[in-house]
């Protein structure tokens, strides 16, 4: 199994900590973000893991990781940062990871091991979460629901109320080469399409396309670093994960 962790933005919400890094390289608590995606990626079972850099690419040297490139960084989505590891997404089953997060090795396991062609790991804790980072848990709450089966029914839509929120979409997911390729002409058909963030997509495939997305649950702690305002309340959960790691 392989993993890519994307790091091409610039991250100017996070700034300063960002001013000459990618958020996956603020160092918090001794340890950068990166070093704990990667030893969750790989305790996890991803046993090839990549970068995709943009801003301060150069940063990425001597970690080891294969890198790929999104030289339009500035001016691309998420998204298409995701196209430049085409390669890896052609050829087999890869956990793709927002670089501005953490999660536990566990969370990762369940997407390797899940059977699902295109599969979200979601939370259902994460008011708790929201509810430590803003005054009202609604200002950045997508929709999220699923169904008996396991299947998303919506994702990255406004919610009107928390009812419409059954979980939160953790910016970790598993693609496979068939479900690339459905991406992939989704967006090569429609402009407005191409435009949309991971979440739009996503919301689009299901209710567009027909296309089935798993959930997988959430299991160990995890967070978000958006701003500086998320790093104070987000060191506790940073020691959690290494003390599971020892």
């Amino acid at each position: 199994m392989r993993a890519v962790v994307l790091a091409a933005g610039r991250g100017a919400r996070m700034a300063p900590h960002t001013d000459d890094r990618p958020k996956c390289l603020m160092e918090l608590r001794g340890r950068t973000l990166l070093d704990r995606q990667v030893a969750a990626l790989r305790a996890g079972g991803a046993g090839e893991i990549g970068v995709v850099t943009g801003w301060q690419g150069g940063r990425f040297a001597g970690s080891g990781l294969r890198t790929f490139e999104n030289p339009d960084w500035q001016h691309s989505t998420m998204v298409e940062s995701l196209a430049a590891a085409h390669d890896w997404l052609t050829s087999g089953p890869v956990v793709v990871s927002y670089g501005d997060i953490v999660y536990s090795a566990t969370t990762v396991r369940r997407l390797v091991h899940s059977s699902a062609d295109l599969a979200v790991a979601y939370d259902t804790g994460w008011e708790d979460v929201w509810r430590q980072r803003f005054d009202d848990p609604r200002s950045d709450a997508e929709s999220f629901r699923i169904d008996a089966d396991g299947l998303v029914t919506e994702i990255g839509s406004r919610p009107r109320d928390l009812t419409e929120v059954q979980g939160q979409y953790m910016g970790l997911l598993r693609l496979t080469p068939p479900s690339w390729a459905v991406l992939r002409r989704a967006r090569a058909a429609d402009a407005r399409v191409a435009a949309l963030d991971m979440t739009g997509l996503l919301g689009h495939l299901i209710r567009a396309e027909g296309v089935l997305v798993a959930g997988v649950r959430n299991d160990g702690p995890w967070w978000e670093f958006d701003s500086p305002s998320d790093v104070e309340p987000g060191l506790p959960v940073l020691d959690l994960l290494d003390a599971q790691e020892g």
